[in-house]
């Protein structure tokens, strides 16, 4: 095996086909398992590799970057988020950060579509009926949920999964609204069909299903706190496939559980796996285990993402996917 290729470790199972094309290219060290590794394990990593390959549930903060050892170089994230990385630090110690961006968009924009359609047609609840074996045949009142047709949906973050999502909607015939750091050029805002908002507050008053697209940073950390969520309208419906934190969660409970809010559909979580139990009994709540990007295409791209960016970086080039602070 050449002793000038590239040592990588990662950090947990990936796809067959990019854990064996990672191994033709690199000295790479494989996962065994699928759990997430300690602390330990990912400090010893980082001190003896070129080149690590996390994912969102390691936590790459200064601590462990000041534990790095001087031949680690880059950090070629396994998916686009990158809040779990301590960007800053890792580019002040000369260690670059590459994610896998514009591969999830359209496995995440269905999924979201996925969850209005599961609180709205409470199709949990029929096929709960089903599978307990307590169903007794149809009836005109059995299981009224609602239609998606002509509600008003309102875009938390409008990049490409919120433009994703909107064309999705729009075919669904919903009434596509959105909020944004900016508006939209007037050119694409008339393709979706989209309104702009630039009042949050005005735009969450009125619409009827609430999707949270925007990622995660100390600005949008709880942007739909317990004043905002106080703003839906009782009917409301709420969707989440973007990041737990944006939403107080505490008060998305409460108020599901008071009959404030109509339902929720939530793929993420504001604590990661630590749900709160009381949110898990509600019926008009849909909870996903994070599994928005979870397709078999979309996983095999990121792949590919993460073994251009290595393979560019070992060829002594920029990352084409590297991230920068203006990113941040």
């Amino acid at each position: 095996m050449p002793s000038d290729r590239l040592n990588v470790v990662v950090t947990r199972r990936l796809p067959e086909v990019v854990e064996t094309r990672l191994k033709e290219l690199f000295n790479v060290t494989l996962r065994a398992d699928d759990t997430p590794m300690t602390r330990d394990e990912l400090t010893q990593a980082v001190s003896q590799a070129d080149v690590l390959i996390p994912c969102i549930a390691d936590k790459i903060d200064a601590g462990l970057i000041g534990r790095a050892g001087p031949q680690f170089k880059l950090i070629a994230n396994f998916g686009a988020g990158i809040d779990h990385i301590d960007v800053t630090t890792a580019l002040q110690r000369g260690i670059l950060v590459s994610n896998t961006p514009d591969v999830v968009t359209d496995d995440t924009a269905d999924m979201t579509m996925a969850l209005m359609m599961a609180v709205l047609r409470k199709i949990p609840q029929g096929l709960s009926a089903m599978q307990s074996g307590q169903w007794g045949g149809w009836s005109p009142t059995g299981f009224l949920g609602g239609r998606l047709g002509g509600r008003r949906l309102g875009i938390l973050g409008m990049g490409r999964i919120g433009q994703a999502v909107a064309r999705r909607a729009q075919a669904f015939g919903m009434q596509v609204h959105y909020h944004n750091r900016k508006p939209l050029r007037p050119e694409i805002e008339q393709q979706l069909g989209a309104t702009y908002w630039d009042s949050l507050d005005q735009m969450v008053a009125r619409m009827d299903v609430i999707s949270i697209n925007c990622p995660h940073t100390p600005s949008t950390f709880h942007l739909m706190n317990a004043r905002r969520l106080k703003l839906l309208k009782p009917s409301a419906v709420i969707v989440n496939t973007s990041r737990g934190e944006v939403i107080d969660e505490n008060a998305l409970t409460r108020m599901l559980r008071a009959g404030e809010l109509a339902g929720a559909g939530l793929d993420v979580y504001e604590h990661g796996v630590d749900i709160n139990p009381r949110l898990r009994a509600l019926e008009n709540v849909v909870l996903l285990p994070h599994m928005g990007s979870a397709t078999q295409e979309g996983r095999i791209e990121m792949g590919e993402k993460v073994i251009i960016n290595i393979k560019t970086f070992a060829d002594g080039h920029r990352p084409p996917d590297m991230v920068v602070p203006s990113m941040l």
